[in-house]
């Protein structure tokens, strides 16, 4: 054999074994029948308002007696109680010093949400009481390190809850912790990228998570991905060869909502009320 022949077929094999490696890497779990139930738009945080702040019980309320699904952000206070807030510190929508996990519930309960005086940081149990099962939940679990335990938090407030709930995170640790303590629940991987976004932190962990890199370590059922950034590869492939559900955030125009709901995309929402 031709020693250019032998280089060729070397340089092709080493392509193949890459190319198999990344699919490896990116590939979702398409399961598409447990999915189903949870396509449908999310009202980010609950249906808010200037009168209702976000991830607040009356925002909630608002949302499923208006029909609409919900999605809400969930992390431990220091005493291991589960919160729903979304940012890791108070001073944006409480507009005081603080951080979430430094406070216990009992501290948490009393912080007002944006001002307004009847509607303070719930906790997950009183979020999980006032919508009742009346619309599913996106779960998303915050957590930027490897501890994940607010994870068996979770389940164990969700047992017994009547209610359709999937869980969601940009942190895949916290999704395979979900895999082996409830491997029939449905999970989703957020994803942006935080390369073009010049996010802080390690960068090549911020460049593994934008490529999707890690999506090995939890086989998600659906991908939920920043609209400004469509066109990432992994993600494209995920959607397209794999499968994987398509949920997209966070959608501020009708008109936009509309469009990806036509493609079998799924917005979640805020900033405005859609048309049913």
């Amino acid at each position: 054999m031709a020693p250019w022949l032998i280089v060729l077929i070397a340089i092709f094999a080493t392509v193949l074994v890459f190319f198999a490696l990344w699919l490896f890497l990116i590939a979702p779990r398409a399961r598409k029948k447990a999915l189903q139930p949870f396509l449908r738009p999310y009202a980010h945080r609950g249906l808010w308002n200037a009168d209702r702040p976000e991830n607040s019980l009356a925002a909630f309320c608002a949302a499923a007696e208006a029909g609409f699904a919900i999605e809400l952000d969930v992390q431990l206070a220091a005493d291991g109680t589960v919160m729903v807030f979304h940012d890791y510190t108070l001073d944006r929508v409480c507009g005081r010093a603080g951080k979430v996990a430094e406070l216990t519930a009992a501290e948490l309960t009393e912080i007002p949400l944006n001002g307004v005086e009847n509607e303070c940081i719930p906790t997950f149990q009183q979020v999980l009481e006032a919508v009742g099962g009346r619309v599913p939940l996106l779960i998303e679990l915050k957590g930027e390190s490897t501890n994940t335990a607010l994870v068996p938090a979770v389940l164990r407030e969700l047992e017994g809850y009547e209610g359709l709930w999937c869980m969601e995170s940009f942190n895949p640790m916290l999704l395979r912790a979900v895999r082996r303590q409830a491997p029939e629940a449905v999970i989703g991987l957020l994803s942006s990228d935080l390369i073009r976004e010049k996010r802080k932190g390690n960068k090549v962990l911020n460049f593994a998570l934008s490529a999707l890199l890690l999506t090995f370590l939890c086989r998600p059922a659906f991908h939920a991905w920043d609209g400004h950034y469509p066109n990432r590869l992994a993600l494209r492939v995920g959607l397209g060869w794999f499968g994987a559900g398509s949920f997209v955030y966070t959608i501020h125009k009708e008109e936009d909502y509309r469009a990806f709901l036509t493609q079998k995309t799924y917005p979640i929402f805020d900033g405005f009320v859609p048309q049913k």
